[in-house]
């Protein structure tokens, strides 16, 4: 083949295209690493609900804390305090009058006509001159029967821990009983001195603090208990617990 002078040099046909650069390797992605557990038995994802439920109900419940008084102890130290508290306002207001005043030798002394007045007797018997007995005997029974019923009242309050209002009438009954119990073994008789008439109508009968405390405890006890036992007062053997859960016997 010859070349052309106007169209330049001849370009042969089979002669090959240049070639293309070649591309640019690629860099090798990081792979992630995977972290151990810390220990053999760790879990590497979170415990199922079902699990969890599981472990639970294996866990023993932990007993409940002991309390530090026993909630029986609170009802016989407020009905032990309210017991001394008579007994020391009875023998206090017998030694002032009896003894003090002299009513001993004078008899009587008017305060109030006719509604107060101090009036001596020496009962020998329980409230208004009962069972009253010039009989030694007589009087160490009676003695005994008043320290009955104060162990009586003492161990129903310890078992049935009942409200405030039966603790403090059980207090006046035993403090009363109490007050006369020392009547009896100091003067052999309870010494009476109080005296209440009406206009026209003259009272044979005196009293003294201590059976005040007797009768307004004894009426506290018959009708008191049932009442705050419908409002739910203190928990009697084989009653529910505070927390709902019934006591066994």
């Amino acid at each position: 083949m010859t070349d052309d002078p106007d169209r330049g040099p001849a370009v042969a046909p089979d002669s090959a295209p240049a070639e293309k650069p070649a591309p640019k390797p690629r860099k090798p992605r990081a792979t992630p690493s995977v972290k151990k557990p810390a220990a053999s038995g760790a879990r590497l994802g979170p415990a199922s609900s079902k699990q969890v439920v599981s472990r639970k109900r294996m866990v023993p419940a932990a007993p409940p804390p002991a309390s530090s008084a026993s909630p029986a102890r609170p009802a016989l130290r407020l009905a032990l305090i309210v017991a001394a508290l008579i007994v020391a306002v009875d023998q206090l207001s017998k030694y002032v009058v009896v003894h003090a005043l002299k009513l001993k030798d004078i008899q009587e002394i008017t305060v109030w006509e006719p509604w107060l007045n101090l009036r001596m007797a020496w009962n020998q018997g329980v409230n208004f001159g009962l069972f009253s007995s010039d009989v030694e005997v007589m009087r160490w029974v009676l003695v005994a029967v008043a320290l009955a019923v104060c162990v009586w009242v003492a161990v129903w309050l310890w078992r049935t821990r009942p409200g405030r209002l039966a603790q403090l009438s059980a207090g006046l009954l035993v403090g009363g009983a109490l007050g006369n119990v020392i009547d009896r073994v100091a003067y052999g008789a309870v010494a009476d001195f109080l005296n209440m008439s009406l206009p026209g109508w003259r009272n044979p009968y005196s009293f003294n603090v201590a059976d005040i405390a007797i009768f307004a405890g004894a009426i506290g006890l018959v009708f008191l208990p049932a009442r705050e036992a419908a409002d739910g007062g203190g928990a009697g053997p084989g009653d529910k617990t505070r927390d709902g859960r019934g006591k066994t016997r």
